[in-house]
């Protein structure tokens, strides 16, 4: 097994990549105890040639690496890549391109929704893959020869999973739905951590404005105290500490010591006095943009429960029709919108979506499309306006 540590082995490696049209990769890293991923392996197999680097190793430049990444003549094929590319954006500034994602080529090609890496190893490869080392400290050394062999094996198979899925999309014309997806793992919009937005991965469901603007304010404190001191969020303060401080604002330290949620002692300390400050900005400050009505949306009005499952029905036969994973083309908040009559910004209506479901869902709605039994079968059908329509139903 190729084990690079030293920046001339890696400056050879690279070089051999190169040469070839495509390299597989994954990473290995650790963050239970961090805020930014420790990164503690490197996968890396081309056509011809396999390694594993150590970023780890004392005096590894892993300059050549990053190159190779940016390397527009390579393609850098991951499996869910997202925090792979993540861990690449925040140590180098550097987004693999182009780049090529299994996981999301698997959902176009017909293999479910969010399909596992061992699922396609298994159709795909014909093989097994050995997850008995799944929960391995990669930041420990040394690591075992079954540690290691299991880590390659992440991306030795990969490269068949690469080349079939490649030609099944070539095959179909479906290239151009992949990309349109992987607009968004190359984005490095995607990867910025701003504490401003800290507030919306909290999902809080208020229609309060107080209530968010206290939330924006000390979600973004607790952010960026999080990434100055390099520990997790809920290192410095949990979830439901924040929830319940942003439903009923302290207005001192002592009120905040009576807050269940919050450790003893922590109201005096220097993190304490930060986020009684942050608390009385989101007081008297406006909530952020989009926080109020982002559960109750300025519609027309809420969508019908019946039409919400006639669209859903709708979904699983376009999907099937086109054997692509539903989930890929719509998820729940985008079958709201549409139920609501609400397509400014959906996505759904553009691009392939479109083609595949988003143009029917639309004429569904607007009573062009029905859904019938056909033989005990769901089917799709044209349906004639009448210029004055029956009372509708609304389930």
């Amino acid at each position: 097994m190729r084990m690079i540590t030293e920046t001339g082995e890696l400056k050879a490696l690279c070089a051999e990549l190169e040469r070839g049209a495509y390299v597989a990769l994954d990473t290995e890293f650790m963050r239970d105890q961090t805020y930014w991923p420790k990164l503690c392996l490197i996968q890396a197999a081309g056509a011809e040639a396999e390694a594993i680097i150590d970023p780890q190793a004392e005096g590894l430049d892993l300059t050549p690496f990053y190159k190779l990444l940016a390397s527009k003549k390579v393609v850098k094929v991951f499996h869910a890549g997202r925090q792979d590319v993540e861990i690449f954006w925040h140590r180098a500034k550097v987004i693999p391109e182009p780049l090529f994602d299994t996981q999301i080529a698997a959902m176009v090609c017909g293999f479910g929704e969010a399909a596992s890496y061992e699922t396609l190893v298994r159709k795909i490869a014909k093989a097994d893959v050995d997850k008995s080392a799944r929960f391995t400290d990669w930041s420990r050394r040394p690591l075992s020869k079954r540690q290691l062999e299991y880590a390659l094996a992440d991306v030795t198979y990969l490269r068949v999973v690469y080349e079939f899925l490649s030609k099944e999309l070539e095959k179909s014309g479906r290239d151009a739905w992949v990309k349109e997806e992987l607009a968004t793992l190359t984005d490095p919009i995607t990867y910025q951590l701003e504490p401003t937005e800290a507030w919306r991965r909290l999902k809080a469901r208020s229609s309060n404005k107080r209530f968010f603007a206290v939330l924006a304010s000390i979600a973004a404190w607790r952010e960026r105290e999080a990434q100055e001191r390099d520990v997790p969020r809920n290192r410095v303060l949990k979830d439901e500490a924040l929830m319940e401080i942003a439903a009923h604002p302290p207005a001192d330290a002592e009120a905040l010591e009576h807050i269940r949620a919050i450790p003893k002692g922590f109201s005096n300390s220097r993190s304490g006095k930060q986020l009684l400050a942050a608390i009385e900005s989101g007081s008297n400050g406006q909530p952020p943009e989009g926080a109020i009505g982002q559960d109750h949306r300025r519609r027309g009005h809420e969508p019908a429960p019946a039409a919400l499952d006639l669209l859903k029905t709708l979904l699983r036969l376009r999907a099937n029709q086109y054997g692509v994973a539903p989930r890929l083309v719509a998820d729940a908040e985008d079958l709201e919108k549409l139920a609501s009559g609400d397509d400014e910004g959906s996505h759904v209506l553009h691009g392939w979506r479109a083609e595949v479901f988003g143009d029917d869902a639309r004429a569904l709605r607007d009573g062009r499309l029905a859904i019938a039994l056909d033989a005990g079968e769901a089917v799709v059908i044209e349906t004639v306006l009448e210029k004055k329509p029956r009372a509708k139903v609304r389930g």
